[in-house]
């Protein structure tokens, strides 16, 4: 039976798994879609067909099919022998005029390459050199072909030099590979591809392109981004192009829970302002809902606050959007690691007496000894860059380190934070200190300085933590995953649902969030320089071996190892949301893994005999990592343990690291004045010409400070399209392949005992956001840290972890 989303006219013969270099044909088989189709709800039809074979021709192996329609068809499965054989087909296949090679489509028995049987080799090998391709050709939408390729996709010099961007993927900047589009190149650079446009449509392998529900619930929020960025002008009150905020409640009003009913004979005063009648009917047809901005977490309880608390920025380190920057701090002061002679003295302006006040009689290094204190530290992330960052006419930005102190309380507490500028910078001293309030005019300096500390922290989220950790670190595996692990290989089938969308997400971050022009370039402090600091970290910081979450919690000195601990480490802020309720994931994940591993590979020789196995990993860092791939910290593929930790790494990677950092988007970010991307002025100084405005109006000099609000309308309407779920979401726990391992009852166990531990993990984390004693979660007006929970509806709900790096 054959399940398809299409009609169409295919042709199809069996190839039996036999022991033999000849294995046994059935005759070939046709489908008219026309006659007799069957039904199955929404787009799906269903087709029986009969093969005519031997009488002892046994069970199939592998389907080869052939569409002479004129239109690609989706084929889901084929089920044979009165459902003995399963076939999970889930992809798109080509008319035959199109492309020449005939499909092919395995039983979902799984095979290691040395147990294949020999009937079954030579289509494996044929079906993965369909999908490495060939390098030179040219692609098209409906190609499934996967290879490597440098970022030089990101600028676009035929518009102009400020378009200009490095090509990222080299020595002088190394970078991870991209999947080739083969897009033809700039007329202004041979060595840079030309953007996507009309005629030059963004390419991803066919299968990797969304699917409808999401491709509709992305479409839906774009209209939905697109209509709320008209309030000020349907409103006309707030501040637009470019002008500065007036008030706080130019901002709040963008939370309200409704807004004024339309007006009767307002079209006209619409139509007189520039909105085309067509926009104007959508409108009203969209009803008012369509411009509400939810309330997010971080104002949903405390809506007229428009500047961040101290406790609360000292607890959103832990459990908000970006928990992966903390770090306990080892050496006071801090000492930067950037060359001397080019970035000035190394000595840091934070002194032991700005800070020994708020050590409860301790001295800082007593209070380091104990691990009391811990940093936010983006001096040297960002210095490199300032000079062209601040030559922006509306963005400012410093180099901030930010200092904690752990309380009784478990929580974090902010005293000073440290704002660098480079050393011959004409915007003002190039180092100085604001620590908490004493009097007024302190109060908003250092409200001033958190904002420019949550703008550093946004950017490292964004750049750092999110882009490239787990969206453009992760590619170059699923590349060579495609390109050298058969679908029969079981790592294949592990890995399949930890890719799914990935590659069509990272095609289009390229060409709407991270070229040229593009949103986190305008909406981000880091501006031009933005993928720049993204390769920077990449190349002096990031490290596959630091990427599992135990090795990442050490690294930044917040954990230790213990093995008397239940994860084998002990944490040293107890009420920690982000590692307590992942090491919780981690430790699942892990457990599944180790007994995935040990069924297919009991001995250390069986993966060192496992060609495809060896050259995936091989690929992965070698073409995938080829800049850093002479590192001696990459893990050896040599015994099961090593594999373990890769895959575990990967999937944790792909699955609740990500949905740490994506699904609070809008709801930790999605109220700017209290995290913006961006600063329009730097902190005002006694040698500063506006520091007299500043004292005669420190509340509109902090507004003028923000970005203004025609930009942020645009920005947190992104994040919101960024954080939602989608209707079809597959999440941690609840795969939907498990057939694929019908002749292995005890990896369907494995699985099931997994899917138990998530729903388990989830109640967990439930209770311990009821828990008054977890005042980083639990209290009043604290948010409940949710975004592990493994579960979650579609929307925007700032919970659920999907099975892979998506949106």
């Amino acid at each position: 039976m054959l399940n398809t989303f299409c009609k169409s006219f295919i042709t199809c013969w069996n190839h039996f798994v036999e022991d033999s270099e000849n294995p046994k044909l059935s005759k070939e088989a046709k489908i008219y879609w026309s006659i007799n189709p069957k039904t199955k709800g929404g787009n799906k039809i269903s087709h029986e067909v009969e093969f005519v074979v031997d009488a002892n021709f046994g069970v199939p192996g592998a389907i080869i099919v052939t569409n002479k329609y004129k239109k690609e068809f989706y084929l889901e499965s084929i089920v044979a022998i009165e459902g003995l054989v399963h076939f999970a087909c889930n992809s798109w296949v080509q008319p035959h005029g199109f492309h020449a090679h005939n499909r092919i489509f395995f039983s979902n028995k799984v095979y290691l390459p040395n147990d294949t049987p020999v009937g079954l080799k030579r289509l494996r090998e044929k079906e993965l050199q369909q999908l490495r391709g060939n390098s030179d050709d040219s692609r098209t939408t409906s190609d499934r072909i996967y290879d490597y390729d440098v970022y030089n996709d990101l600028g676009n010099p035929d518009k102009g030099d400020e378009f200009v961007r490095p090509i990222l993927g080299n020595q002088s900047q190394p970078y991870p590979r991209r999947c080739r589009s083969k897009r033809p190149p700039t007329n202004s650079d041979v060595n840079v591809e030309s953007p996507v446009s009309k005629y030059m449509p963004k390419y991803v392998p066919r299968d990797e392109a969304f699917g409808d529900l999401k491709a509709k619930a992305i479409t839906e929020g774009k209209w939905k981004a697109m209509l709320r960025s008209l309030i000020p002008t349907l409103k006309q009150k707030a501040a637009i192009n470019g002008e500065a905020i007036k008030s706080f409640s130019d901002i709040t009003e963008l939370y309200k829970e409704s807004l004024p009913p339309f007006e009767e004979g307002g079209d006209e005063c619409w139509e007189k302002g520039g909105l085309p009648k067509l926009r104007n009917k959508m409108i009203k047809e969209c009803g008012q809902d369509v411009f509400k901005f939810d309330s997010p977490k971080l104002i949903s309880r405390d809506i007229p606050s428009c500047c961040l608390r101290d406790d609360e920025l000292g607890r959103l380190t832990l459990a908000g959007m970006n928990p992966l920057s903390i770090e306990r701090l080892k050496v006071f002061p801090p000492v930067s690691n950037l060359d001397p002679s080019i970035y000035g003295p190394q000595d840091s302006a934070l002194k032991e007496e700005q800070i020994i006040c708020h050590l409860n009689g301790m001295s800082v290094q007593q209070a380091i000894e104990e691990n009391k204190l811990f940093i936010l530290d983006y001096h040297d992330v960002y210095l490199p860059f300032l000079d062209r960052i601040n030559a922006h006419p509306t963005k400012k930005a410093y180099a901030t380190r930010t200092i904690f102190v752990l309380t009784d309380m478990g929580s974090l507490k902010p005293i000073a934070i440290e704002l660098s500028l480079p050393e011959k910078n004409r915007n003002g001293p190039p180092k100085c200190v604001v620590t908490p309030p004493v009097d007024a005019t302190t109060c908003w300096l250092w409200q001033l300085g958190k904002a420019h500390v949550c703008s550093n922290d946004a950017g490292a989220h964004q750049l750092i933590h999110h882009w490239l950790r787990t969206h453009a670190c992760l590619e170059p595996f699923i590349i060579a995953a495609h390109r050298q692990l058969s679908v029969m290989h079981p790592i294949y089938k592990l890995l399949h649902c930890h890719m799914r969308y990935t590659m069509d997400v990272n095609a289009q971050g390229r060409q709407l969030l991270l070229n040229a022009g593009g949103i986190i370039e305008s909406h981000f402090f880091t501006a031009a320089c933005s993928m720049e600091v993204s390769a920077s970290v990449y190349q002096n910081w990031w490290r596959f071996d630091m990427e599992s979450l135990p090795a990442d919690l050490i690294r930044r000195g917040m954990a230790v190892p213990d093995a008397t601990e239940p994860h084998g480490l002990k944490l040293l802020i107890e009420d920690y949301p982000y590692a307590t309720d992942g090491l919780l994931i981690w430790s699942a994940i892990e457990q599944l893994v180790q007994a995935y591993v040990h069924y297919y590979y009991p001995e250390a020789n069986i993966i060192e005999s496992d060609s495809e196995l060896n050259a995936w990993y091989h690929e992965s860092i070698n073409i995938g990592h080829a800049d850093i791939r002479h590192a001696s910290w990459w893990l050896k593929l040599s015994t099961p343990n090593n594999l373990i930790s890769i895959l575990t790494t990967i999937i944790w990677l792909a699955s609740a690291h990500h949905a740490a950092v994506n699904f609070g988007m809008y709801p930790y970010g999605g109220h700017f004045p209290v995290r913006p991307p961006f600063m329009r002025r730097l902190v005002p100084n006694e040698c500063d010409p506006d520091y007299t405005t500043f004292l005669a109006d420190p509340e509109g000099y902090f507004l003028a400070s923000l970005p203004c609000l025609d930009q942020m309308l645009h920005y947190i309407s992104v994040l919101h399209i960024l954080s939602t779920h989608s209707a079809d979401e597959e999440y941690l726990g609840d795969r939907k392949d498990l057939s694929a391992w019908a002749g292995d009852p005890e990896i369907v166990e494995a699985f099931y005992k997994f899917s138990m531990e998530m729903k388990k993990i989830g109640k967990e984390i439930e209770k311990r956001n009821g828990d008054p004693n977890l005042r980083n979660r639990c209290g009043a007006g604290i948010s409940p840290y949710e975004l592990l929970l493994p579960s979650s509806g579609p929307g925007v709900t700032c919970r659920g972890v999907p099975n892979s790096v998506s949106i």
